[in-house]
C-alpha cells in the first residue's frame, strides 16, 4: 500500500534523527513536489534542514533550504521568516565546507544574510560574526581577528547565536591563531559550566587540547580529552572534534588514537562535509606515519567496503593513501581560498 504525505512524516518521527529519517522525509518531499503541493513541500523540508544539519548531512540541508528561500521570496507572506532568518546562519556557518561552491557564491550568500537581517530591524552583530568565522574557514586569520573584535562591540539581539556558541567561537580563534593563554581565558566559563548548550563543551574541549599542550599543562589537557571524547564518541555530525582528539592521542596515546579511527573511519566513506573528512584523512595519516616510523605492527581494523576497495592494507600505504587524500582536498580548498593556508597546515602536521 502506497503512503500518503501524512504517513511518510508519521513514520519519519517515529525514527531517530540520521540518515534514516532523511530517507523518509526525501520521500515526502518528492511525493508533495510530484503533487504540487508546496505547502507540504515546505513543511518536509523544513524537517530536513534541521535534522541535516545536526545529524552530519550539511549538503541536504543547504539544497533544502534553497528551495525554502525562494518560495519565501516569491510569497513571503506565506511563511515565518524569523524561523527561516535564524536556519539562515545554518547554512552560512557550513557553506565554506564545500571547496567546490566559489567564493563569490559563499560572499553573496554572506552580503544576502546581513541584508536581510538588516532589513528585519536586527544588528549587524550576526552579519560580522560570520564573516569572522568565514575569514577563519578562508585562512585568512588576521581578517577573522579583525571582525571578532567588531563583533564583540555589537550588543546581542534575537538573531545572535546562543552565548556558549559565540564564546566557543572566541576560544577557537584563539586556538588557531596560537594564543594559548588567551584561549584558556577565554575558555573559563565553558569549562567551569557556565556557558553550555547542545554543543558546548563538546566542541570546545578538542580545541583546548593543542592550547594545553603547547602550555605544559599536559594533566589538564588528559582532563579535557576524557571528557571532551566521551561527549563526541561516535557523533558523525562532530567529525572534526573526533579529528582533534586524534591528533591529541597521537602525541600521547597513538594505540587509544588507533581506536578511534577505526570506530568512526567508516562515517566518512559516505560524509557530506569535505572539510571535516580532510582533517580525518590528515590526522589518520598522521598517526599512521607516526606508527610507520616506530616501527609498529599494529593491524587497522577497516570497514568490508574499504578493504574490497584497496587490496594493500598495510600501515606504509595506508599512511601514504590518507595522505594523499588530505593533501588533494587542502589543494581543493586553497585554488578555492586564494592562499595556500591549508596545504601548508597539511604539510606542517605531516612532519614526523
Amino acid at each position: 500500500m502506497e503512503m500518503d504525505f501524512e504517513d511518510l512524516m508519521n513514520q519519519a518521527y517515529d525514527l531517530p534523527p540520521g540518515a534514516a529519517q532523511l530517507e523518509v522525509l526525501e520521500a515526502a518531499v518528492r511525493l508533495a513536489d510530484a503533487e504540487g503541493d508546496i505547502e507540504n513541500g515546505f513543511y518536509a523540508r523544513h524537517q530536513i534542514v534541521k535534522t541535516a544539519g545536526f545529524h552530519g548531512f550539511p549538503l541536504k540541508a543547504i539544497i533544502a533550504f534553497s528551495w525554502q528561500l525562494g518560495q519565501y521570496d516569491r510569497n513571503p507572506e506565506e511563511y515565518d521568516g524569523q524561523s527561516l532568518l535564524w536556519r539562515y546562519k545554518w547554512i552560512v556557518g557550513t557553506i565554506s565546507n564545500f571547496p567546490e561552491i566559489p567564493m563569490s557564491q559563499i560572499q553573496e550568500l554572506l552580503e544576502d544574510l546581513g541584508k536581510r537581517y538588516k532589513e528585519h530591524g536586527y544588528s549587524n552583530r550576526t552579519y560580522l560574526y560570520f564573516r569572522s568565522r568565514l575569514a577563519l574557514d578562508h585562512g585568512k586569520l588576521d581578517e577573522a581577528k579583525d571582525y571578532l573584535q567588531q563583533f564583540m562591540k555589537v550588543e546581542r539581539d534575537h538573531m545572535s547565536d546562543c552565548i556558549a556558541c559565540e564564546q566557543h567561537y572566541i576560544v577557537m580563534l584563539y586556538s588557531r591563531l596560537g594564543e594559548d593563554e588567551q584561549a584558556l581565558k577565554a575558555a573559563e566559563p565553558i569549562i567551569l559550566g557556565n556557558m553550555k548548550c547542545a554543543e558546548v563543551p563538546h566542541i570546545t574541549l578538542p580545541e583546548l587540547l593543542l592550547p594545553m599542550q603547547r602550555l605544559n599543562l599536559h594533566e589538564e589537557a588528559k582532563k579535557a580529552h576524557t571528557k571532551g571524547y566521551r561527549l563526541v564518541k561516535g557523533k558523525r555530525d562532530l567529525l572534526e572534534s573526533v579529528a582533534q582528539h586524534i591528533e591529541y592521542l597521537t602525541m600521547t596515546k597513538p594505540a587509544k588514537a588507533i581506536e578511534v579511527v577505526e570506530l568512526h573511519l567508516p562515517f566518512i566513506l559516505d560524509h557530506e562535509n569535505p572539510y571535516e573528512i580532510m582533517l580525518f584523512h590528515l590526522h589518520t595519516a598522521h598517526l599512521l606515519k607516526k606508527l610507520v616510523q616506530e616501527g609498529s605492527d599494529v593491524l587497522l581494523r577497516l570497514p568490508a567496503s574499504f578493504l574490497a576497495a584497496h587490496e594493500d592494507t598495510s600501515l606504509p600505504t595506508l599512511a601514504a593513501h590518507f595522505e594523499s587524500l588530505a593533501a588533494a582536498a587542502a589543494q581543493r580548498f586553497d585554488a578555492r581560498n586564494g592562499n595556500d593556508f591549508y596545504s601548508k597546515k597539511v604539510a606542517d602536521r605531516l612532519l614526523i
